[in-house]
């Protein structure tokens, strides 16, 4: 790429001419005409300084002097201690305590200039791939905020729902009740009127008949009627004289009684602010940069590693003694090692195997959230718990609907191998972010979950699964594989598998095209492989056997 702007030449420009360069000379940072060219390469001092085509110069945004800025004096001098170039004041006023100063131009000789501009191209293709990995890892922030927004909405909606609910159930139990109180007062109201407009009936007629009584009989048999119509009136009286103790003769209001706790509630609810909080739970992002980036950098340039220069190496066996088949193990960030038994207790080991802490329960599965915070699977309570191994409590119970077996943390999130070949992966508080359909002959036992990928075993089916964020299965593998059990990934993606049937390790690649035998415990006369993890993202990592006695330290070499 040429300038804009004419590079002239710098000898004649300072003779005060201007013809335009066509040579640029690196060592003398100025172009050259081709008159000046010929003196230039005739000139002992400059025969052998580096020119370029002026077509073929690209300006640097920058220009690079060679004098000191404070001093305005050629440096010539390089400090080691502070890394940098100076000049003859310099050393004075600001190295007077450095030691080994030395000639400038003795350290531009010296040094490799391609092998530096390699490592610095190193360096900076490695904070690039960081950058990127924020910028993805905020983009993928923003695609779980969006659901969680979607979800948050959801569940203000289920708390009116839920009060709404109970609501409409205590109406329509009152109303009820009212109806049926009503219903028998009215009954009983009734009742009590058809009983007394049969007595004014009687009355009536007897009235009608002491009216005739005397018309067409003798004064006897007037007597004796008269008479039995006044015993049958003095009943009637006596009737009369009895409905004024007669409960169903007192008049009755139909009320409702409020409930006291009614007036309390109501008075809760107008002195509440919000329905909830909605609060921001940060989560620090572990960055793994170190005090030289070029052993990352190097992981990171590679998509993935070459398996077949893998070996694997035994350091150290730890006896441990637990009371119960394994189903799962990590290794935490500060060296100590978890151990859970098949739906038993959870085991805390410090990193040379000794007991620190037992979590009772029926677990399965467990994974770590944060420096003191593990999350772990309990299948038939169908719940995963969040537990603080400093505290030793738990902070949080998410339900589910079905069984919950596998688990794995990344990126904030959960994902969890539920019954029926279903992979949810969940939030911190429960919510439901996605839900991938999987095929497996197995319960979903064992799954890594890592940028966006779910990576499963089928002990069953004899395979390795491979999805994607979407549900789409990415590759199956199936190859020298008889029981397949615990599963990691390295940093390259590649993923490590204990086959259980075989007693052998296995590695297969990250786009699962290939795998190796890492090791066979028959040869290393070691007990059946059950779970294997790495430590902290480095290349080295531990096993467990399937009967939880011992563990075995071992270190990943690439060749």
């Amino acid at each position: 790429m040429t300038s804009s702007k004419p590079i002239l030449c710098g000898p004649c420009h300072q003779r005060e001419e201007n013809p335009k360069a066509d040579i640029w000379c690196y060592n003398c940072d100025e172009g050259l005409c081709s008159t000046c060219l010929s003196y230039h390469k005739r000139s002992k001092g400059t025969q052998d300084h580096k020119t370029i085509d002026i077509k073929s110069y690209q300006p640097l945004l920058r220009a690079i002097t060679t004098e000191c800025d404070e001093h305005g004096q050629q440096l010539n001098l390089y400090c080691p201690s502070h890394l940098m170039p100076c000049c003859d004041e310099c050393i004075p006023t600001s190295h007077s305590k450095c030691t080994g100063i030395k000639s400038l131009a003795g350290m531009v000789e010296k040094s490799e200039i391609d092998k530096s501009k390699e490592t610095v191209e190193t360096d900076i293709h490695y904070i690039l791939n960081i950058l990127d990995k924020l910028i993805y890892n905020k983009s993928e922030n923003i695609k779980i905020g969006e659901c969680q927004f979607v979800s948050m909405k959801k569940s203000i909606g289920e708390i009116r729902k839920k009060m709404n609910k109970h609501l409409n159930h205590l109406e329509k139990k009152l109303c009820h009740e009212k109806d049926f109180i009503w219903n028998q007062e009215k009954s009983k109201a009734a009742d009590l009127i058809s009983e007394i407009e049969g007595k004014s009936k009687n009355l009536k007629e007897m009235k009608e008949h002491l009216q005739s009584v005397t018309t067409h009989s003798s004064k006897l048999q007037s007597f004796l009627s008269v008479h039995k119509i006044e015993q049958q009136v003095h009943q009637c009286q006596r009737y009369v004289e009895n409905l004024e103790k007669d409960e169903r003769v007192k008049e009755v209001d139909i009320k409702i009684k409020q409930n006291d706790e009614i007036e309390k509630i109501l008075s809760k609810l107008e002195s509440l602010d919000s329905l909830g909080e909605v609060i921001v739970v940060e989560t620090n992002v572990v960055m793994n940069i170190g005090t030289g980036v070029r052993r990352e950098a190097q992981v990171e340039s590679r998509e993935q590693s070459n398996i077949n220069n893998m070996t694997v190496n035994i350091d150290t066996e730890i006896a441990i003694d637990t009371a119960s088949y394994i189903s799962d193990m990590i290794c935490l960030m500060d060296g100590r090692v978890i151990v859970v038994e098949h739906l038993g207790e959870v085991n805390i080991l410090t990193s040379d195997g000794k007991p620190q802490l037992t979590i009772s329960g029926k677990a399965w599965s467990v994974t770590q959230i944060n420096q003191n915070t593990i999350a772990i699977t309990y299948p038939y309570e169908r719940a995963i718990k969040l537990f603080n191994m400093e505290n030793e409590t738990v902070t949080k119970v998410i339900t589910l609907e079905n069984e919950c077996w596998g688990l794995s943390f990344s990126n904030n999130s959960l994902a969890v191998g539920l019954f029926d070949d279903e992979i949810c992966i969940i939030d911190l508080d429960g919510n439901t972010l996605k839900s991938i359909q999987v095929e497996s002959l197995s319960d979903l036992e064992n799954l890594v979950y890592r940028n966006d990928r779910v990576i499963y075993s089928d002990l069953n089916g004899k395979a390795v699964y491979c999805y994607d964020g979407l549900g789409k299965q990415i590759w199956r593998y199936t190859k020298e594989l008889s029981e397949p059990e615990g599963l990691c990934t390295d940093t390259y993606g590649n993923i490590i598998v204990t086959d259980c049937r075989s007693q052998r390790i296995i590695v297969i690649s990250k786009d699962g095209q290939e795998s190796k035998v890492l090791m066979s415990f028959q040869e290393n006369e070691l007990n059946s492989p059950m779970c294997v993890c790495f430590i902290n993202n480095e290349s080295a990592g531990v096993i467990c056997d399937t009967y939880g006695k011992s563990l075995a330290k071992f270190n990943l070499s690439r060749g």
